[in-house]
C-alpha cells in the first residue's frame, strides 16, 4: 500500500467516525457576526492551524480549498462570498465529500445567510486539479502539503500556482520541523498521514513555493504543534513540531529573487527625517518597517549605524516595503 492510500484510508475512517483528536489545532474558532460553526464542523477540523484571514478576502474573491474536512473553513470562507460557486472544496476521499455535504445542511439551519449552493465540492486530487488555469482569487490547504513526498508535493504546488490568477494568493498551514528525522518516522506511512514524520524545515517548504514561481511570500504565524518523544513513537530524541501559517503570492519573479517575508522589521534612527536607500525602501525616523529578508540583507550590507534590522518574528500581517 503506498502512502497516499494509507492517507485516503486514514481520512477515509474520520470521516466515518469524527476524530476530535486526529490535528490539534489551537486556533480559536472565527467569531463573526451572524457566523455559526456546527460542532460536528468543529470536531471534524483537522487542520493544524487556520487559513482564513480577512484581509484576503475582500471583493467577493473566487476560492478553492483542497482537503475539506468536515467543511469548517469552506464555510468560513463562503461567509465572505455568499455566492453560488464562490467557493470550490476538493477532495479525493468520497466520504468526506458526502460528511462535508451533510454539515452543510447542518450550517445552513444553524445561520440565515448561507446556502450550500455557495459551496461547489467535486472530487479530484492536488496534484490534478479540477479547475481551470487562472481561475481562483485565494486557494488554500490545511495540513496537506506536508503528508506529501517530495514529487508529490511539488507537483500539487504547481497546480495551485497554475489556477490562481495574476496576483493571486495560496494560503497554507502546515506542520514543519527543523530537526532531522530518522528513516523510520520518515518511512512511517500512517505518522505522515497523520501530519507527523512528513514535516520540513521552513527553509524547505518556502523553497519548495518559490520553485513553483511564486514571487513573494508571507510567514503569518509560526506556533508549537506536537512533541514526537521516545515512548510513544520510533525516535531517540524528541523531536518538536511546529505549525506555520503561509501565504504564497503569484507574482512575478524578481529578478534578485523571491521576496520572503518573515517577521524583520527595519527601524532608521539617524540625524535625518527618514532613510531612504534609492531601491524604493523609505524608512521614516523611528518608525518600524516590515521588510523581506532580501531587504533586510541589503540594508545591513549598507553597514551603517543608524539602521536596526531585528531578527525574524515569524510573524507577518502585511505592510511594510519591499
Amino acid at each position: 500500500m503506498s502512502y497516499l492510500e494509507t492517507t485516503h484510508d486514514v481520512y477515509k475512517e474520520a470521516a466515518l467516525t469524527p476524530d476530535v483528536g486526529l490535528c490539534c489545532t489551537t486556533n480559536p474558532i472565527w467569531e463573526l457576526p451572524g457566523l455559526k460553526i456546527p460542532k460536528i464542523m468543529q470536531e471534524m477540523n483537522y487542520g493544524c492551524g487556520s487559513t482564513v484571514h480577512a484581509r484576503d478576502l475582500t471583493n467577493n474573491p473566487k476560492m478553492l480549498y483542497v482537503g475539506v474536512g468536515g467543511g469548517m473553513e469552506l464555510l468560513q470562507f463562503a461567509y465572505f462570498n455568499r455566492q453560488k460557486g464562490g467557493v470550490v472544496g476538493i477532495d479525493v476521499v468520497d466520504e468526506m465529500l458526502e460528511a462535508s455535504r451533510k454539515n452543510f445542511q447542518e450550517a445552513e439551519a444553524q445561520n440565515s445567510w448561507f446556502k450550500s449552493e455557495f459551496v461547489d465540492l467535486k472530487k479530484g486530487d492536488a496534484m490534478n486539479l479540477p479547475v481551470e488555469d487562472n481561475s481562483i482569487d485565494v486557494a488554500a490547504q490545511n495540513c496537506l502539503f506536508n503528508i506529501f513526498k517530495a514529487d508529490d508535493l511539488k507537483r500539487a504546488i504547481e497546480e495551485m500556482h497554475r489556477v490562481l490568477k495574476p496576483h493571486g494568493r495560496l494560503v497554507m498551514s502546515d506542520p514543519t520541523c527543523e530537526q532531522p528525522m530518522n528513516d523510520a518516522l520518515r518511512n512511517d506511512e500512517r505518522l505522515r498521514a497523520l501530519c507527523l514524520s512528513g514535516s520540513l524545515p521552513i527553509a524547505e517548504y518556502v523553497k519548495a513555493l518559490t520553485d513553483a514561481g511564486f514571487g513573494t511570500i508571507e510567514i503569518r504565524a509560526r506556533k508549537p504543534y506536537r512533541i514526537l518523544d521516545p515512548k510513544n513513537y520510533p525516535t531517540d530524541e524528541l523531536i518538536y513540531i511546529e505549525s506555520i501559517e503561509v501565504a504564497a503570492i503569484k507574482d512575478p519573479m524578481p529578478e534578485d529573487g523571491p521576496c520572503i517575508f518573515t517577521g524583520k522589521a527595519a527601524i532608521y534612527y539617524g540625524n535625518e527625517d527618514y532613510f531612504d536607500d534609492k531601491k524604493g525602501h523609505v524608512l521614516l525616523k523611528n518608525q518600524p518597517l516590515a521588510i523581506c529578508d532580501k531587504t533586510a540583507g541589503a540594508l545591513a550590507n549598507l553597514n551603517g549605524d543608524d539602521i536596526f534590522i531585528s531578527e525574524s518574528t515569524y510573524h507577518y500581517d502585511g505592510g511594510g516595503c519591499c
